[in-house]
């Protein structure tokens, strides 16, 4: 027998949060900050990074779509639509939770 996981999709209500098995951790030899998983490791842009940073699991989608778009001063929806495609992809790739 097969299981299959159900695919969570994003919504702006989604509160995405990095699971248990996925760390933050910066790499004092390359001097650039990393993305942890079992046998894998990422390199994420600023960008990338500064999403993955507000993946706390309080805020929301849609906050941490407002409050990238202020800091970048950019229109929500050009954020929105980087932001949602990024955190699909994580979350497909389960290095991100929704």
């Amino acid at each position: 027998m097969t299981l299959t996981r159900e695919r969570r999709i994003v919504t702006l209500q989604a509160t995405p949060s990095l699971p248990r098995h996925v760390r933050i951790q910066f790499d004092p030899v390359r001097q650039a900050w990393s993305v942890l998983s079992p046998e894998k490791v990422f390199w994420p842009n600023d960008i990338s990074l500064d999403i993955l940073r507000r993946c706390d699991g309080k805020a929301d989608v849609g906050t941490i779509i407002a409050n990238l778009a202020a800091e970048y001063d950019a229109a929500e929806e050009d954020v929105a639509a980087d932001v949602t495609a990024f955190l699909q992809e994580w979350s497909d790739n389960l290095l991100v939770k929704l």
